[in-house]
């Protein structure tokens, strides 16, 4: 504070009117400061796993619960998810760990789907390779870590993506991802070669962009192909169901029965 130009008695009148406070040595908060930060400081630890995502601007699928900290000394803290200690440099000025210890950290600790979309993150904006947290998992009890690794997509312009390519390569389909295709462009997915599931992460409420999706729907099924659209609550928060519904229309496809006959007074879609 001192060599950014706050003498002792700037510092002594701040503290005293409340608009400071002193964690530690050397380390004053503002009225508001954020509190994960906070209380990393006093419990000398620095942040990790989840709860350092939102630093490295990091995928989650569900805000943390609770508090997860590097300790480093292997003492419990109430309240607190005290995991291993870092490896790796820490944050520049932040008490938050380095993008690849937060990331270890939530392979061994978070589910699967949750540390996936954090790791697709970090690789989508090349702060790190899959290959790279692999050879520091290394051993028997990293097995599960390598294998969520293994998930990873080359690109994933969203969570949405590499979630839905999850689901869908599990349910044994064939997938490929951003596929050109003519007089449409890029589509999201491709499955099993004949049907294109797009996938939205916002609300689209702009008209143009509703129009542009339909005239890209038209284009696909006029060059042959079925088309499937999901939105965030489908993929994150109903897979199974959306998977149904894929392998439903491949079927149907399959057995060459689209037409008015499928549509009875007892269908309803799904809501």
């Amino acid at each position: 504070m001192k060599r950014a130009g706050f003498s002792e008695r700037t510092l002594a009148s701040a503290l005293n009117s409340g608009s400071i406070t002193k964690l530690q040595r050397g380390v004053y908060v503002t009225q508001g400061a954020d509190s994960d930060v906070v209380a990393a400081f006093r419990a000398n630890g620095r942040l990790t796993c989840v709860s350092a995502a939102r630093f490295y601007d990091l995928w989650i699928l569900r805000k943390p619960e609770t508090l997860h900290l590097s300790c480093g000394n292997g003492l419990p803290k109430p309240g607190i998810v005290d995991h291993a200690c870092m490896t790796h440099p820490p944050h520049s000025y932040l008490p938050v760990a380095g993008v690849a210890d937060v990331l270890m950290h939530a392979l061994r600790c978070r589910p699967k789907l949750e540390s996936l979309v954090m790791v697709q993150s970090a690789v989508s904006q090349a702060l790190l390779s899959p290959d790279y947290l692999r050879s520091k998992l290394t051993g028997p009890r990293n097995g599960r870590a390598r294998a969520i690794l293994g998930l990873v997509l080359p690109r994933a312009d969203s969570l949405l993506e590499v979630l839905a390519h999850t689901h869908f390569t599990a349910a044994g389909l064939t997938v490929k991802m951003h596929v050109q295709l003519p007089g449409v462009g890029e589509v999201d997915c491709l499955i099993n070669g004949s049907l294109v599931i797009e996938l939205d992460g916002g609300t689209h409420l702009e008209g143009w962009q509703v129009k542009k999706d339909q005239y890209r729907n038209n284009a696909s099924m006029r060059g042959g192909f079925l088309v499937l659209r999901y939105y965030y609550s489908d993929v994150v928060h109903h897979p199974e169901r959306m998977v149904a519904e894929v392998l439903e229309v491949l079927t149907i496809r399959e057995a060459g029965h689209f037409g008015p006959s499928r549509w009875t007074p007892k269908w309803v879609p799904a809501s």
